[in-house]
């Protein structure tokens, strides 16, 4: 059921009825419930340990380091190796790694070092796991389908964004702190069941040839900076993430000073939750509305708006609805910038070209992450607030004035070439 030659199903077959997609969709909805039920507790349980949002900050960086290490080798091999092979093994690697979290809960012999290894580590599966499922969705989806294969996966994760945190805070308190390790363990099995299920080759046969990683990695760098809407899209991405990623330990200090509890901070992330499901809806719409640079650069100007708007929430139920506006416009942003560049990529280059893509995009998230740890703690979050709404501020004039981005093409003229 390839999308990419004439084995694929009728290009007007709804997106529901195939089955490789909905299971690789469906597995992952369920691998992303799980995932963000606990991910949401790692900086309670950190704040917990050392009283510190320097700490929550470093162990969000460590996460994210890997993309900087390994995401441009990792492109180049996913697109050698058996791409879904290494869904699986990644998966069943970080399900070991939540399950070692939730016994060494139970044995009280949690350290604040094991979490930071686990950071590290499930960020490097992360970083191959990431690459192959986006090259997989080129496989078993048709290429004009491709922005609502995108909205479909934004819509998903809207609802498990709803409930996830709720459900998250749920089982660390009710159940005890172990019991979101627990359930994301199960969902990373659920993931591993569903991919194997899937028959759609992840990639083409290709001939053997003499490999030169270093090489490989180069003509997928080359490819992206060779196209200035997808050079700036990525450079902007780094750039907003640097602010963005550390918009969660913003929100989560920011409603503890303002008196919430751990159970209603995991409302605050659900209420976020509600705007990514408006975006995946109307993301499509937008893009069909606005052009291309028009979109983007009014998103970069609302989130700007928006992250400001942080330093002046009176309740902490007012950071669950500006957290749900600015979820929706990066739902939107990610459903115009991921079908964009999957429609141009050519396929032999898409694993080392999105990995490519996502070094820029996240290198400045552990960097982002530790410095508005360290910001927080000496400065306090109104004036960390306004210093990061002052880095989007640039961003978003940079937006404005690029002439590659104002003058975009449609997805569709772009695709055709």
């Amino acid at each position: 059921m390839s999308s990419i030659n004439n084995e694929a199903p009728t290009k007007t077959a709804s997106l529901w009825r195939n089955r490789d997609f909905m299971l690789l969709w469906g597995g992952q909805v369920v691998s992303t419930l799980g995932t963000e039920s606990s991910s949401i507790v790692y900086p309670l349980l950190t704040l917990a340990i050392t009283n510190s949002p320097t700490a929550a900050g470093i162990a969000g960086a460590l996460g994210a380091i890997p993309y900087l290490i390994f995401s441009l080798p990792a492109g180049a091999l996913i697109d050698r190796w058996d791409r879904k092979r290494v869904m699986i093994l990644c998966d069943i690697g970080r399900g070991l790694l939540v399950a070692a979290m939730a016994i060494a809960i139970l044995l009280n012999i949690l350290t604040i070092w094991q979490i930071y290894l686990t950071a590290v580590i499930d960020g490097s599966l992360f970083v191959l796991f990431n690459i192959a499922e986006i090259v997989a969705v080129t496989r078993v989806v048709p290429k004009e389908q491709l922005p609502q294969a995108s909205s479909q996966n934004e819509a998903a994760y809207g609802v498990v964004s709803i409930t996830a945190p709720t459900f998250g805070t749920f089982l660390y308190g009710a159940l005890g702190r172990a019991a979101p390790f627990v359930f994301d363990t199960v969902s990373y099995a659920v993931s591993v069941i569903s991919l194997t299920f899937i028959q759609t080759p992840f990639q083409e046969k290709r001939a053997a040839t003499e490999r030169n990683l270093r090489k490989e990695m180069a003509e997928g760098l080359r490819w992206l900076w060779n196209q200035p809407v997808i050079r700036f899209l990525a450079i902007l991405a780094g750039g907003m993430n640097f602010a963005m990623s550390s918009m969660p330990l913003v929100a989560i200090v920011t409603a503890k000073q303002l008196g919430a509890q751990d159970s209603q901070i995991g409302l605050v992330f659900s209420i976020a939750g509600i705007g990514g499901i408006i975006g995946s809806l109307i993301g499509p719409l937008v893009q069909k509305r606005f052009t291309f640079g028009r979109a983007i650069t009014m998103i970069t100007w609302g989130l700007t708006v928006l992250f400001l708007a942080y330093s002046v929430a009176p309740q902490f139920i007012f950071l669950g609805v500006i957290a749900a506006v600015s979820f929706m416009l990066i739902t939107i942003y990610n459903v115009l910038s991921i079908s964009y560049r999957l429609a141009l990529i050519p396929e032999e280059l898409q694993g080392r070209v999105n990995s490519a893509f996502r070094f820029l995009a996240f290198a400045f998230r552990p960097l982002g992450m530790g410095v508005c740890g360290f910001l927080l703690d000496n400065i306090g979050s109104t004036l960390t607030i306004i210093l990061l709404a002052c880095w989007l501020a640039m961003l978003a004039t940079f937006a404005l004035f690029n002439g590659a981005i104002r003058n975009a093409r449609p997805l569709e003229q772009a695709a055709a070439d």
